[in-house]
């Protein structure tokens, strides 16, 4: 599935990193990871448990600050890297940036008080300072995009996981965000809530929305992604189409990895 199959040379640039490193201590988690995320990209990472891809999203999402290298979201700098040390911008211009992407959890991380509606609309009348009415109607709508328009007054206990997590999405969505940021988002759901999550992906990937995904769903990566990064051990091991990556890898890592995801199916 290539969208469109435009050259991603015309594309505007909406992530740019360069040599990012990340440490836990003695632990390097990322060693010198460098890659570009365009405009209307829906780029999947890959790879087993420990291989840095969350802390990854973690560091480009600024949930983690970085030990070295360098950030750039839509042209405005986060992390300047001079002679070796890695600098953040000030805060305003983090703050604009942050307003750059929204973040989905896969734990949903939905206020259990609120309202599904309040749930979704609440950051961008407080934080935003949007005009209300508009926000509610936006957000009533997003809610029937996600099969959810008549949930608006129920609470996150009274709903599935997986309507928690289509919420969730609404609510990032409702930011008004230029990308989305994925972190494992269906890797709490059981299959049959987890199909709901990927139909919703698919009809964002297919309005262009530029987003971010770790996940281990393989079929998934396959589907909806245009670029599918492998990574193993804090680098990456190996990028391309998910024809290339995941029907003919290339390196023995990621063979390894996907006969082993394969053969627990």
């Amino acid at each position: 599935r290539s969208r469109g199959g435009s050259n991603v040379a015309d594309k505007k640039t909406m992530v740019h990193v360069e040599n990012l490193k990340k440490n836990f201590g003695k632990l390097e988690v990322l060693k010198d990871i460098s890659m570009d995320v365009h405009e209307g990209e829906v780029v999947v990472l890959l790879g087993p448990s420990g291989s840095g891809k969350s802390t990854f999203l973690r560091c480009i999402s600024m949930l983690e600050t970085v030990d070295g290298g360098s950030m750039k979201f839509c042209g405005l700098e986060a992390v300047s890297n001079v002679n070796g040390v890695s600098t953040y911008a000030d805060r305003q211009t983090l703050k604009e940036i942050r307003e750059t992407f929204g973040l989905v959890f896969q734990n949903f991380n939905l206020f259990p008080h609120y309202s599904i509606l309040k749930n979704v609309t609440d950051a961008p009348i407080h934080v935003q300072k949007r005009d209300k009415s508009e926000v509610l109607k936006e957000g009533q709508e997003l809610l029937n995009k996600m099969s959810l328009g008549d949930k608006a007054n129920y609470y996150p206990y009274q709903l599935s996981g997986g309507q928690q997590q289509r919420v969730a999405i609404a609510r990032a969505l409702a930011m008004k965000p230029k990308m989305l940021f994925f972190d494992e988002p269906t890797s709490a759901l059981d299959p049959e809530l987890t199909a709901d999550i990927l139909r919703v992906l698919k009809q964002l990937a297919s309005e262009k929305m530029t987003m971010v995904i770790v996940t281990h769903e393989i079929d998934f990566a396959r589907s909806v992604s245009d670029r599918v990064i492998f990574m193993d051990s804090g680098v990456i091991v190996e990028q391309g189409s998910p024809k290339d990556v995941i029907d003919n890898p290339k390196n023995e890592r990621t063979k390894n990895f996907l006969k082993k995801m394969q053969s627990e199916i």
